[in-house]
Parts: C-alpha cells; structure tokens; sequence
C-alpha cells in the first residue's frame, strides 16, 4: 500500500491469492471498495507520509504455473489469473489444492494443462479472467522458445475467445509484439512482479477509468483506446530474457549472430537458450515498425 503511494500507482495486483497464508492475511487487511476492487483497512495503513489519504486499491489476482504434456512436448506455462471478490478465490482455492500443492509456493506448479485451468475459473465465476503472463520469455511462456506453442490458440483451443489480453513480460515492449498479427485481438498488458514493494511500477497499465476490477476487465476486453491508453514499460533490452545465451559460460547474443552458431554455445556446445527477441523475430509477419490498425 505504501509503495503503490510512493510510486503513484492506484490499483495493484494482490498476487499469490491461491497461498492459503497470503489470503489469510488478505481477508485480514482489505476490505472491499464496491467496485471488485479492495482497499487497506484504515488501521494498517501508514499515516507517515503526507500522500497517505489517497486510497490505493487492490485486484485479487495470483500467478500459477502449469507443467503438461501435449501433443508429445512440455508445456511450461505461467497465467495470471484475477478474481473479483474472496468467494471465488476459495473455490479457485479448494479446485486446484486437488490437483497439486498450493502451500508449496506463492505460484503454485501444478500438473494441469492451461485450458483446464482457465475452464476452472470459468466454472467459479465467470467475471474471473486469465491473462497469459510473459508471453515470450524462453522457459515458461505460451510462447515461448522452450516450452510454448506457435499461438494463443494452440494452447486454448475453442476457449481462445475468453483470452483477451495477454502479458508482455520484461524482455518484450509493445512494438515487439505489433511484429505479430496474430497477437492484434488480444490487449497487450504490461505487469511487474511484486517480488519486492521498491520494485512495483517497473512496467503498469495505463487506464482512464475509475478504479474498478469490471471496468478495467471491460476496458481490455474491447480493447477500449478512450479508457484503456497503453502501458509503460521496462527497456526490453535490461529484461533477463531479452537476446539468446548461456548465462553461465557468460555468453549473450543478438538473434543474427545465434544463428551463425547454428544455435549452439561457442562455449559449451549445447543449445543456446533462445530469447524472446529471437522468438518474436520467428514467429512475426510484419516489419519493424510496423503496427495493427
């Protein structure tokens, strides 16, 4: 709540609602703003600072990773998934503590194939919404070099048409994902874990709107220019996943230069771990530059 003040950020994602600890302590400390949203309750918040009195409000949302195999090959994918109030979240809670452990991690690893799992929150409310997180980075993305598809539909099948949005990850910016036409149905959204408070706002979503969880659902579903204005982001380059490499034999390459390598490390002779650069380069059909209507 206080960082989200410092940095000017008005709506944060609560992560990790699925951790039956984090949302003890979330149905402890929020309470609901009327709107989907939620916000501190007035003894827990830090009456220090000057800019206290504006409210910051929280989106229950949470991170999960799903490992499957399908069609002969790993799948490794994460999705963000954002729920509008505690009656949902403890059945999405109760659903998915059956088909893995949900107090191992904040983001919960389960062995459930990503369309199961947004069937899943589906099925509890269908206000609940998945977004597809850090489309491009190599290990654990729909899209991604290692473990992904060729596209979002791929992955969800006939349940594509409830995807509306999905998420850039560090390593990737918006021009990046213009390349391909196939993303132009989809919003493009740009998240920052909150692995530490300082570290909110490195990327965020920019909404003309009032704070509200069915305001800015709907704003990305029709992809509303008037309330949904852009992102601001991180520079791709500094993402860790951004050119191809090895990082313990120290070795990171441009896309052209992989290949004259024939996508082996110089060094150790195994598979260079391709980055998002070189994925949205493989699967693009426009130029640089080029961008949807």
């Amino acid at each position: 709540d206080l960082w989200a003040k410092i940095k000017g950020i008005t709506v944060v994602g609560t992560g990790d609602f699925t951790h039956p600890k984090w949302l003890n302590e979330l149905e402890e400390k929020l309470i609901p703003a009327g709107n989907g949203l939620f916000r501190l309750k007035e003894k827990y918040i830090d009456k220090n600072y000057f800019f206290h009195k504006k409210p910051t409000y929280f989106m229950l949302s949470s991170e999960i990773s799903t490992i499957y195999k399908k069609n002969d090959k790993v799948r490794k994918i994460h999705s963000i998934i954002f729920a509008p109030d505690f009656e949902s979240v403890k059945k999405i809670q109760a659903k998915l503590s059956k088909i893995g452990n949900i107090n191992a991690d904040g983001r919960p690893i389960l062995g459930l194939d990503a369309k199961n799992l947004l069937e899943i929150i589906l099925e509890v409310n269908s206000e609940c919404f998945l977004v597809p997180a850090h489309i491009w980075t190599p290990w654990f993305s729909v899209l991604g070099s290692k473990s992904g598809f060729n596209s979002i539909y791929e992955c969800f099948e006939d349940l594509t048409k409830y995807i509306f949005a999905v998420e850039t990850g560090l390593s990737s910016d918006p021009p990046m994902n213009w390349r391909c036409s196939m993303l132009d149905e989809f919003a493009i959204i740009s998240n920052s874990d909150a692995h530490s408070p300082e570290n909110l706002g490195r990327e965020a979503n920019i909404f003309n709107c009032e704070p509200s969880y069915f305001l800015i659902k709907d704003s990305l579903k029709n992809k509303d220019k008037e309330t949904f204005l852009g992102t601001i982001e991180f520079y791709p380059q500094e993402g860790k996943y951004h050119y191809d490499g090895h990082r313990k034999c120290m070795i990171r390459l441009a896309p052209a230069q992989s290949e004259e390598y024939s996508n082996i490390c110089p060094v150790c002779k195994k598979e260079l771990t391709l980055g998002v650069m070189h994925r949205v380069m493989e699967l693009a059909d426009r130029q640089e530059g080029e961008k949807s209507k």
